[in-house]
């Protein structure tokens, strides 16, 4: 027998929904629609198109309707930090802002002129950042706020959208910076000293909650009248993290790759300190009562930005050919510090690596081959250095890293496994949609345990193991620390 789930999986780029299926202990993910996520720019706003993306996810719906298939529930998961209000009669409240928008320049300013950064991190175990939901909302009008019923974030906005009950999951919650992972709950602290109406914040449910049925109008339009939707796992990181398919027991980390880049691993517990405040990582909760300490890092941001540079200079390089000629390169010639303030202004990346390595004694790479190598040796090295801090902070050895991302590249992926000294495991693509589905199965009681679910994700897609062998990366990390040092 097959049992049939969807995954709305909402992305800054782009969103999907899929069709997850279960039959005889294996899951297969079928996409049924996609469609592009880019924010628009009105007058002087850059905004979401929220209407335009719920729309498409209805689409998505009438596509799987159409298949004629009992689907069990629909679950959808994002990105986090941005929000979306709702007056009384559940109406948006247009429009929804992107983090970018200039009205935000400000509103990180206002917070911490309010409340201390130190107080901002007891309380919620992360530091500000002007994209937080935090920190919107200190630049957000008292006018508009006045008018809201309820603030939600993306995933858990469209679930209300599509089923009518206003609740945030705890992993989403997370990402406010307004919700305390030690006590599971809003921070009341912070909603008196930034004075924020209280009322408007829905209650927080542990990933793996049901929320209802369908609205009926919308089991009508899209042909799905019997699926339940739930409060899987609604944060795309804490989703996929869910069901990765780690041995019992094996202490692990993780990487996702993309334009930046985030290092972590999961925790006993929820840990909340000084000094993992001054290290610059964050806790937050994932499913089943998970903890994670997680980091910020540089990510493939600057290969991109390599990329634009040559370019811009008539000798456009396609990434094949430019792996092909970093993977060529001597090792080890050059290194850079990625997260050395130059580098985070983009124009002319390659003449600022030049720069770095001169500065710093080193052989200087003239062309694209050797400047890539640099680049991604150096990052390889960097994912290392915060797997160090994150073992250091907490006493807890990594044995395996499971790294994931749409922007994995062999290459990298091999560096890594290299410079970390442990093997690195390459997670499905799909796997924030596949942590949805099988939350959603265990939900409704069609699996027995989180276990059995791991099981299925490992028998059912096939996943690479990169295992380490060259030594020389241990003298090079010496150097790398050297420079982050500086």
């Amino acid at each position: 027998m097959s049992t049939f789930y969807v995954a709305c999986d909402l992305g800054a780029d782009k969103g999907r929904v899929m069709l997850g299926t279960l039959a005889q202990g294996e899951l297969t993910l079928s996409e049924a629609h996609q469609f592009p996520n880019r924010p628009i720019r009105q007058k002087d706003s850059l905004l979401w198109d929220m209407p335009s993306l719920f729309e498409e996810s209805l689409e998505g719906l009438r596509a799987i309707g159409a298949y004629d298939e009992p689907v069990e529930s629909i679950s959808c998961h994002s990105w986090g930090s941005d929000y979306l209000l709702f007056d009384a009669r559940g109406s948006l409240l247009a429009p929804t802002y992107h983090p970018a928008d200039a009205r935000f320049r400000e509103g990180m300013k206002s917070v911490v002129a309010k409340v201390p950064r130190e107080v901002i991190y007891e309380e919620t175990g992360g530091q500000p950042s002007p994209g937080s939901t935090l920190c919107q909302l200190g630049a957000e009008k008292s006018r508009r706020l006045s008018k809201a019923d309820c603030l939600m974030p993306v995933a858990d906005a469209f679930n209300y959208l599509l089923g009518g009950v206003s609740r945030v999951e705890t992993s989403l919650a997370c990402t406010t910076r307004l919700f305390n992972p030690v006590t599971e709950a809003w921070s009341e602290r912070l909603f008196k000293a930034l004075h924020l109406p209280r009322e408007i914040f829905p209650p927080v449910v542990p990933g793996g909650t049901e929320l209802g049925p369908l609205r009926p109008e919308l089991a009508k339009r899209t042909g799905l009248a019997e699926a339940r939707v739930i409060a899987s796992c609604s944060h795309e990181l804490s989703a996929a993290l869910a069901t990765l398919p780690a041995a019992y027991g094996e202490t692990w980390g993780f990487l996702r790759l993309g334009p930046s880049a985030i290092v972590g691993a999961e925790l006993d517990r929820p840990r909340i300190s000084e000094v993992i405040r001054d290290s610059n990582f964050t806790m937050e909760l994932g499913f089943g009562g998970s903890a994670r300490l997680s980091t910020p890092a540089v990510g493939l941001s600057l290969v991109e930005d390599c990329r634009r540079f040559w370019g811009q200079k008539d000798r456009e390089i396609q990434l094949d050919v430019l792996m092909h000629l970093a993977g060529s390169a001597p090792p080890f010639e050059s290194l850079i510090n990625p997260e050395d303030p130059r580098f985070h202004e983009t124009s002319d990346l390659p003449l600022k690596i030049q720069a770095f390595c001169k500065e710093t004694h080193q052989a200087v790479p003239r062309k694209p081959g050797p400047v890539i190598r640099c680049v991604l040796e150096s990052l390889a090295l960097l994912y290392r250095k915060r797997l160090d801090d994150f073992e250091a902070l907490t006493g807890t050895q990594i044995t395996r890293l499971y790294l994931m991302g749409s922007s994995v590249n062999a290459l990298l992926t091999h560096f890594t496994a290299n410079a970390l000294q442990i093997p690195v495991v390459l997670a499905p693509t799909e796997a924030a949609s596949i942590g949805n589905v099988i939350v959603q199965a265990l939900t409704l009681g069609h699996l027995k345990s989180l276990a059995q679910g791991r099981q299925i994700v490992r028998s059912s897609f096939k996943m690479q193991t990169i295992m380490p062998h060259a030594l020389a990366w241990n003298a090079a990390y010496g150097r790398l620390r050297q420079f982050c040092s500086n």
